[in-house]
């Protein structure tokens, strides 16, 4: 292979060329690999043209030996009389090798070196906090059976199980030291968002009876009887985690963001922005702290916990505009048939006063999302007809959507008889109720402009809640099995890398794939060593996902046969930072 510059003058491409003969017996050449444009390069060399070309014919002799090693031969002897040796690991996974490299990216080496200089331990925390982060991502499980998942990756761990303790309370006493670098660090990966911050709060359970600490009794957002504790998460404009805290299960979720978005104002360089939240965490207090300085807000805002002569205004099918337009429209001439019609968004704005701020209730309508509620409530209707015809005691849950709150209870006494009867029927006057409500929205901001760029931001919030389905599910990051609160911390801590691992890698890869098909295709990359003298062979399913996989990050994984000097050069090269080319 060679390298070659093509295109004008002032815009040079570096490229290497691979030599080949074709079937005719002819020799050619075709472009085998692009390492960027000419002046591009140029520049990270500070114009020394004799050291990039330097470079460029190290890669290219790089790819040749790559090359060669991938289409040559390879025989193996095996032995139908001999068995494979006693307790001999022959299976490994590599797909943490691309979380390896997102780590080496991350600088994840450089802060646990500064956090050494503030601690006195002697085992390696950047082997213990990536390889916990890996198991999270790779088989999620307690901190023990991540250990063992460990041992199979292909650099099982040289620490104890006892370190793994030992470092936890280190993870949370550095947590906010943590996340603050990580961010940082994170725009050399992909460039933040952080115009645009959104927050909400989640809470984890444990499989205990009696409170402790800041595990409590609480409001669960999966109805659970068991102590709890809340987790608050930031996140920016592109959906990747910003920065989190963990507060007892009894706190108020309100009081919850001024201390970590006091900490984002004072140790992340982010202080104008747009905060974006849910009703449950846009009390007064927490939109006039951010109306102070650069900070706005656009919060939604519950249309049916507003006072009634409120209400009536934001409902009134009057004065509303199509979003982009001046004209006002009453909703109730509307051809909600027209496709058009279906699909368009309506708007009216409201002045609001609340204390000594000035707002704007922004009121938005829907045909589409008015058919989407409908069908909801009347599978829910359906359900609920479904419960009271059949025999047994018949309860309401705590669930809002719980079908039976389209449900009466009345008490009668049949003639002939002293007892009371409970009859059980439809609610048709708490349907209307809901029915006035149908594909009506709305959020209050402080902003002023663009209501369509308002109600886009106010959409997106989607993604917050993606993120916490992802690290409960996905991660399972709960119930939680530690108890002491160090070591609960520090379980969120990982868990919460793990999401920034994914959100970078999910971004790397273009959002071309679903979270289930990254994560399931992660954990598949099995490599099985033929045996100890030779190398590996690929156990897994090559797909259109791991070929992206190994051009976005530079090394394949996929070939017939890789040797294990060619491995140890993978794994060495995903723990260096990498140049940057375009």
């Amino acid at each position: 292979m060679y390298i070659a510059l093509t295109g004008s003058e002032n815009n040079k491409d570096v490229y290497i060329y691979h030599s080949f003969r074709k079937e005719n017996g002819n020799s050619s050449s075709r472009i085998y690999k692009k390492l960027g444009k000419y002046n591009t390069l140029l520049e990270q060399f500070d114009g020394d043209r004799d050291k990039m070309m330097a470079w460029a014919r190290e890669q290219a002799d790089k790819e040749t030996k790559l090359y060669k090693e991938a289409t040559g031969k390879i025989s193996v002897e095996f032995s139908k009389a001999a068995c494979i040796p006693m307790n001999e690991r022959r299976s490994f996974n590599v797909g943490y090798l691309f979380l390896q490299e997102l780590c080496t990216q991350l600088r994840i080496d450089k802060i646990c070196r500064t956090i050494k200089e503030r601690h006195k331990y002697k085992y390696n925390l950047q082997a213990i906090l990536t390889d916990l982060v890996y198991a999270r991502i790779l088989s999620p499980s307690s901190k023990l059976a991540s250990y063992d998942y460990c041992q199979t990756l292909l650099e099982p761990p040289k620490y104890s199980l006892q370190d793994v303790y030992r470092s936890l309370s280190v993870i949370a006493e550095e947590s906010d030291f943590i996340q603050s670098e990580l961010y940082k660090n994170s725009n050399f990966l992909y460039p933040r968002n952080n115009r645009i911050l959104y927050y909400d709060c989640t809470n984890y359970y444990f499989e205990i009876e009696e409170e402790s600490d800041s595990k409590r009794y609480g409001k669960s957002k999966e109805n659970r009887p068991n102590p709890i504790v809340t987790m608050g998460l930031f996140m920016d404009a592109d959906g990747i985690p910003l920065a989190f805290d963990v507060y007892p299960g009894n706190q108020n979720e309100q009081t919850t963001l001024k201390p970590l978005e006091s900490k984002i104002l004072q140790d992340f360089n982010c202080s104008e922005f747009i905060y974006c939240s849910d009703s449950g965490l846009g009390s007064a207090a927490n939109r006039r702290f951010n109306s102070l300085g650069n900070r706005a807000y656009i919060i939604t805002h519950s249309l049916k916990k507003m006072k009634k002569e409120d209400r009536e205004i934001a409902l009134n099918p009057t004065q509303f505009r199509k979003v982009g337009s001046t004209k006002f429209i009453d909703l109730r001439t509307l051809d909600e048939t027209d496709e058009e019609v279906y699909n368009t968004v309506y708007y009216k704005e409201v002045p609001v006063v609340t204390g000594n701020m000035d707002e704007t209730l922004i009121v938005t309508y829907s045909p589409k999302y008015k058919a989407y509620q409908r069908r909801i409530r009347d599978r829910q209707i359906e359900h609920a007809e479904k419960i009271i015809n059949t025999p047994g005691r018949k309860r309401k849950g705590k669930n809002q959507n719980d079908p039976m709150r389209f449900v009466k209870k009345t008490s009668v006494t049949p003639d002939g008889e002293i007892a009371n009867k409970q009859v059980y029927n439809i609610d048709e006057e708490q349907i209307q109720k809901e029915e006035m409500y149908d594909g009506f929205y709305a959020v209050i901001t402080n902003l002023e402009g663009d209501v369509s760029e308002i109600i886009r931001i106010n959409k997106q919030r989607w993604e917050i809640e993606e993120n916490f389905r992802i690290m409960k599910t996905e991660f399972e990051a709960r119930p939680v099995y530690v108890r002491r609160e160090e070591r609960i911390k520090a379980h969120f801590m990982t868990c919460y890398i793990s999401l920034l691992l994914y959100r970078l890698l999910e971004k790397k890869l273009g959002d071309a794939y679903t979270v289930s098909q990254i994560l399931g295709t992660l954990r598949s990359m099995q490599m099985t060593l033929l045996n100890t003298a030779s190398g590996y062979i690929p156990s897994y399913t090559r797909t259109e996902l791991t070929d992206s996989l190994h051009k976005t990050f530079g090394f394949r994984t996929d070939y017939e046969f890789i040797t294990k000097a060619s491995m140890r050069t993978i794994i060495k090269e995903t723990k260096q930072i990498k140049s940057k080319k375009s």
